[in-house]
């Protein structure tokens, strides 16, 4: 490959785009968050800082328990990006995981792991999925009540097009 070949134009861009409208579809900053908490819950347990010649060991006895933890929360994080119809309960569950690593590592992961699952489990539970785009033609079509003569969409079965009255019958 020479300097004179041309790069293929647009390669980059369009791949940038690609995965930015992946991205704009799914809780991508939430799972990037919970994914990043497990790490520090995983690592410190086992690590073995050195300060100087001072070899300090973060091992506890609930090592296991902060692995599990740490894997757990690196498994959510991957989900929601690829299954966003969990979202709730994958944030709900990162929540409750990071309170249960405070006191089973090391407080967390040093708080680092704990408030960034505390923050990606919160926003994975308040992410909603955007409004499909509308169609280029610009006006929509139907009735402004949304419903077929005018009238609402009424979901309760109480409408006068279908004959009842707003009475409810006890079976």
């Amino acid at each position: 490959m020479s300097a004179e070949t041309p790069a293929v134009t647009g390669q980059f861009t369009r791949r940038r785009l690609q995965f930015r409208a992946w991205r704009g579809t799914r809780p991508f900053w939430a799972g990037l968050f919970v994914l990043i908490a497990g790490f520090p819950i995983m690592y410190f347990p086992y690590a073995h800082l050195q300060l100087g010649h001072l070899t300090l060991a973060m091992a506890t006895t609930a090592g296991a328990g902060s692995l599990i933890i740490g894997v757990l929360l690196v498994v959510l994080g991957i989900s929601l990006w690829f299954q966003k119809h969990i979202r709730t309960f994958a944030g709900v569950a990162a929540i409750l995981l990071a309170l249960v690593s405070l006191p089973v590592s090391n407080f967390g992961g040093f708080v680092v792991g704990f408030l960034l699952a505390l923050i990606g489990g919160a926003m994975a539970v308040a992410w909603a999925p955007g409004a499909p785009p509308s169609p280029e033609g610009g006006e929509e079509t139907g009735t402004a009540g949304g419903g077929t003569n005018g009238e609402a969409n009424d979901l309760s079965g109480t409408s006068p097009a279908n004959g009842a009255n707003g009475r409810h019958s006890a079976g």
